[in-house]
């Protein structure tokens, strides 16, 4: 095999411009072989853009039985993901799946099973991994350059959203069609990354307010405190209410403190460890020295088409993934604690009741409100 051949299940915001970039030539190991789109107009979008020799479905059933692709993307509204991945494994099919790998962690469970199972390469598009900022996080806070863990605080609400943005879809921002709010659609990649440059916290308390800001059902405002297993604590705020947002990603640790924001990353480093620097200390009011240093990073940033590079590079050369599918249930994890914290009004532990979570978030899909969909595609371009 000299190319992968690729379908695309789901050419909406972020499928579309998957195709555009392999079309562009962007991703030389992949051929696009098919896409697939339950929407008339986006089937139309295709007709229009791909080349002839693309085949176009209605349905990602019908495309992953179709014989055409050794791959599969899957960029479809969140309950489906696992669905199609399971089927597409089933299959024989190699799988890229787009944020987040679902809703629950009990269907996500299921689908790393069949990853596991089918022996095919699965991926997760946390493209946010691919930045060299967080590659560079996680390297020194792995690594120990920041000592113990001791605070971390995400403030995240740069993600601001208009209420025609919740009505272009019939799925968004319900409960039966999306399965959350800011947390399952804007927020998997910052929770992917604060477990990975960080690790998963023990225990979760949150307050997700549902339609705060916008005519939602789901939350749009969310803050959760965080407690870690060595005594560490941290803080997530985020909403797609409040224009101007921030991005300000703070990690503290006994050595000092790492800040990454505006796209650049700073370390005050404590000439000492603080822990010992307290103990012995003769004066009151004394600190330990601090230096600040801007921190290099090698400036890669290769977003999706990086993603998508290193998939096809999986698949033919079985050179290492960006990030592992079977890794997606861990940024789950903590958006489930978040809401099941959030709706039984207590702290939550993790691992948590799986079976106690599906049957909150059903209670919520039996009520969930129908939509019309205004059946509009907004440009995904510089919002990743």
């Amino acid at each position: 095999m000299e190319k992968v051949r690729l379908g695309i299940i789901g050419v909406g915001n972020m499928g579309s411009g998957h195709v555009q970039n392999i079309l562009a030539g962007k991703c030389p190991e992949i051929a696009l072989t098919a896409v697939a789109d339950r929407k008339e107009s986006r089937r139309n979008w295709a007709k229009d853009t791909v080349p002839d020799t693309v085949q176009i479905f209605e349905e990602g059933s019908e495309l992953i039985a179709s014989g055409v692709c050794d791959a599969v993307l899957i960029a479809t509204p969140h309950y489906q993901h696992p669905v199609l991945a399971k089927e597409a494994f089933a299959a024989g099919l190699h799988v890229m799946c787009e944020k987040p790998a679902g809703v629950y962690t009990k269907a996500v469970r299921e689908m790393n099973e069949a990853a596991e199972k089918s022996g095919r390469v699965f991926g997760m598009m946390f493209n946010q991994r691919t930045n060299c900022v967080y590659r560079k996080m996680r390297e020194m806070v792995q690594g120990g350059e920041l000592g113990d863990l001791k605070r971390v605080n995400w403030i995240i609400t740069n993600w601001y959203r208009t209420q025609i943005y919740y009505d272009s879809g019939d799925w968004r921002a319900t409960w039966e069609g999306e399965g959350g709010g800011v947390l399952l659609n804007q927020c998997p990649h910052q929770l992917d990354l604060l477990q990975w440059i960080c690790g998963l916290p023990k225990t979760v308390q949150a307050f997700c307010l549902e339609g705060k800001w916008h005519d939602i059902e789901v939350e749009d405002d969310v803050t959760a405190y965080l407690q870690f297993e060595n005594g560490a604590t941290g803080v997530f705020v985020t909403t797609t209410g409040d224009a101007p947002g921030t991005n300000r990603f703070e990690v503290t640790g006994t050595r000092g403190k790492l800040v990454c924001e505006n796209d650049t990353l700073t370390f005050w480093k404590l000439s000492e460890d603080e822990r010992e620097f307290c103990r012995t200390a003769a004066e009151g009011f004394a600190q330990p020295g601090c230096e600040e240093i801007p921190v290099e990073t090698d400036g890669e940033n290769p977003q999706h088409v990086g993603v998508l590079n290193a998939f096809a590079g999986a698949i033919l050369h079985g050179t290492p993934l960006v990030a592992d599918g079977k890794e997606g249930i861990r940024g789950l994890t903590l958006s489930n604690a978040m809401h099941l914290s959030s709706w039984l009004g207590k702290p939550v532990d993790i691992p948590f009741d799986e079976d106690l979570f599906l049957a909150e978030l059903n209670r919520r899909r039996a009520t969930s409100r129908k939509k019309e969909s205004k059946d509009i595609t907004f440009s995904t371009e510089g919002t990743y």
